[in-house]
């Protein structure tokens, strides 16, 4: 989804073509390498929004002993998806770095709504954090398993706490930008 929505926003600018797309990421920083985006990656995700109607072929460069370009425009449907696919990367992502490609592009979104999706899911990390943290009294520990348990409860405490500190920093940001 995030390659998609990368795809999507660059389209938003002017239109490209995929190799075009791949060069500038791997330049100066080789962008595409950290993130794992293999050029068969991004020409499936050209081809996937293309069958899906967000994107489409606008003109096709001939050069003579290469390939044709195909350069793509994003289409009426895909500027009204890309906004759906921002929200539903913040509420799917796994963690703030999954949100990358979503903080770059807030200017396709509703901050108000970005900072609700936020909330819900502080929300969530709050509640299972205080689960854990009944389920941790609870517990009937051996002498030899409580250097386990120490050492567990303490890296999930330390994990929690900081996507607490993390998602709380990322709301007052967004919200403080907004202004």
């Amino acid at each position: 989804m995030s390659v998609q929505i990368f795809i999507l926003s660059k389209l938003m600018k002017e239109n490209t073509y995929p190799y075009k797309l791949k060069k500038q990421l791997s330049e100066p920083i080789p962008l595409d390498q950290l993130g794992g985006l293999t050029e068969s990656k991004l020409y499936y995700h050209f081809d996937s929004l293309a069958k899906k109607g967000l994107i489409e072929t606008v003109e096709i460069i001939k050069e003579e002993n290469r390939p044709d370009k195909h350069v793509f425009s994003i289409t009426a449907k895909g500027r009204e998806e890309l906004p759906k696919l921002i929200y539903s990367l913040f509420k799917n992502a796994d963690d703030i770095k999954g949100m990358t490609v979503g903080l770059v592009n807030l200017k396709y979104v509703e901050r108000d709504e970005v900072v609700n999706i936020l909330k819900k899911r502080l929300e969530k990390v709050k509640g299972h954090w205080e689960e854990i943290k009944g389920i941790e009294a609870q517990l009937q520990v051996s002498k030899e398993n409580e250097w386990f348990v120490d050492f567990m409860s303490s890296y999930i405490s330390s994990q929690n706490e900081s996507s607490i500190h993390w998602l709380e920093k990322l709301i007052n940001t967004i919200k403080r930008d907004e202004n």
